[in-house]
């Protein structure tokens, strides 16, 4: 048996790292500022943001759509399209990472809250400022372990097509 979602549930198949970069940069700015501030708002941001992401790509994400449709096409950068799956499960995990740091916050566990946002702290840095994206490596892992099958990546599987899309084009 199986489930069909909506298509308002759908996550695209690739993702432009450009606009992922960006959107982590985002999160950078909100979640550094939770951990400095404090302020509990902020994590009820993070949340939303990470599970409209998860759900639905940049559909119903304020952050996403401020990139996708604001920043990204001002930018004179051509596109650089990765395989979706693995930004979702990094998405799942900044999911989970935030959702637990609101329950935290909520249940007046502040410093254990932040505790949960510098993790995200660090692998939004990351991502934005490096282009390394924690989440995917350890898609990756999960994997190369048989723990994700490989049907749900077929894009992951072509090593060639990723050193490819990486390298910059010839000049002409």
């Amino acid at each position: 048996m199986s489930i069909t979602l909506p298509k308002a549930l759908s996550f695209p198949a690739t993702i432009d790292e450009v606009s992922a970069r960006l959107v982590a940069g985002g999160v950078l700015i909100i979640a550094t500022s939770f951990v400095l501030t404090g302020w509990e708002p902020l994590v009820a941001v993070l949340a939303y943001g990470f599970l409209a992401r998860v759900l639905s790509g940049p559909r119903f994400s304020p952050l996403a759509l401020l990139v996708t449709r604001g920043v990204r096409p001002r930018l004179a950068v051509a596109p650089r399209p990765v395989p979706g799956p693995p930004k979702r499960f990094a998405q799942g995990i900044g999911a989970l990472l935030s959702t637990t740091a609101l329950v935290l916050a909520l249940a007046g566990a502040a410093t254990g809250a932040r505790i949960v946002i510098a993790l995200i702290v660090g692998a939004a840095a990351l991502e934005s400022l490096a282009g390394f994206c924690v989440g995917c490596t350890i898609f990756a892992l999960l994997m190369r372990h048989g723990v994700v099958p490989q049907s749900v990546c077929e894009a992951c599987n072509d090593i060639n097509l990723r050193a490819r899309q990486k390298r910059p084009a010839a000049a002409s």
